[in-house]
């Protein structure tokens, strides 16, 4: 098995991987931008529906007097909101919405090895070298 020491890339080679690296998770964490805005505003849009039905239902009267299922039967608009918003939820929507900043911290966390970090656009940075004590 060959160590770190077998193949020594010289400076110029190890900035080039560098910057080949530093692209290819750019591409990726852009490659996320649509969908994630997409499940974004999909997300809004279910959940203010959901919670203009629930306001709906909560101001309605009868709904204190009636049977749970005979209330939700009543506003078809906050049982189908609530249903499509526990489906969405299900389906794994959340982690679509958070899924740049989840891959932007599992890298910095792997690049904390190397002394570096990238942002959430996944630009790479250098951190100074520790001082050797």
């Amino acid at each position: 098995m060959a160590g770190p020491q077998a193949y020594p890339l010289n400076s110029l080679e190890q900035t080039e991987d560098l910057k080949a690296f530093e692209r290819r998770l750019m591409e990726y964490v852009a490659s996320l931008g649509p969908s994630t805005g997409r499940c974004r505003i999909i997300l809004i849009v279910v959940s203010v529906c959901t919670a203009t039905g629930a306001w709906g239902w909560l101001l309605d009267p009868r709904t204190s007097q009636v049977s749970f299922l005979q209330s939700l039967w009543n506003h078809p608009f906050f049982t189908l909101s609530c249903v499509v918003l526990v489906g969405l939820f299900l389906a794994g929507i959340h982690k679509r919405v958070v899924a740049p900043s989840i891959i932007a911290q599992r890298c910095r966390t792997v690049l904390a090895d190397y002394n570096m970090s990238c942002d959430d656009t996944g630009k790479l940075i250098l951190k100074p070298r520790p001082a050797n004590t």
